[in-house]
């Protein structure tokens, strides 16, 4: 395991994993389970990292059991797993200078105990490796249609494009998309403050403040 943080905050101890390779074990089964509820086609393989020495698995534990998983692809001459339908966007950033990271196989069980706040964590952890670690400027992930609003909202993933037929998960899937600039300065802003959620309408007050972040990410070496 690369790095291990006991997040003992609030009343939802959990414990922050991260590690490069595929995704297997407990977290793939947590994303087959949760792909099969929403009607998702789902298969061993389409998790695996496409270059395993890059990708980096983030999971949650509570007590002993996963609950929340999302992995970081890194951008390569293998591209990313959105290009098989959003290749021309992509494209696009990649001739600009951007440099690509993907966000996927994002899961939260639904037992587990305060969801929104896993979910912040995860994705904070996730945009450490993405952005302070790696040096990535966007970060893009395919989201089902109907969970569009909810990234937007809370986390302020922006859409761009339209809907499309994904034949991995046989479902429409819509290319979402952050710059990492600013999830560094909504954090820098809101993160370590849960009292204010309603005022900032998003989840980065439930993110790490400055001091729990730094240790965090010299835990990632």
């Amino acid at each position: 395991m690369f790095s291990v943080f006991n997040d003992r905050s609030r009343e939802t101890p959990l414990a922050l994993n991260s590690d490069f390779g595929a995704l297997d074990g407990h977290a793939l089964e947590l994303v087959q389970r949760r792909y099969v509820e929403r009607g998702l086609a789902v298969a061993g393989e389409r998790f695996s990292s496409r270059h395993e020495a890059g990708d980096v698995v983030c999971t949650a534990q509570h007590g002993a059991q996963v609950v929340g998983t999302l992995t970081v692809r890194f951008d390569g001459s293998n591209g990313l797993n959105a290009d098989l339908l959003f290749g021309d966007e992509l494209r696009t950033w990649r001739a600009a200078g951007v440099s690509l990271c993907e966000f996927g196989s994002l899961a939260v069980d639904r037992q587990a105990p305060d969801s929104r706040l896993l979910l912040a964590r995860l994705f904070h952890l996730a945009y450490l490796h993405a952005h302070r670690r790696a040096g990535c400027e966007r970060g893009v992930i395919e989201v089902h249609p109907r969970h569009v609003a909810f990234y937007r909202r809370l986390l302020g993933w922006l859409p761009h494009s339209t809907a499309r037929h994904n034949p991995r998960v046989d479902a429409p899937a819509v290319l979402m998309s952050f710059e990492l600039s600013m999830v560094r300065a909504q954090i820098s802003r809101w993160g370590g403050q849960p009292a204010l959620q309603a005022q900032a309408r998003s989840l980065y007050p439930l993110a790490w403040d400055a001091a729990t972040e730094a240790a965090v990410l010299a835990k990632l070496g």
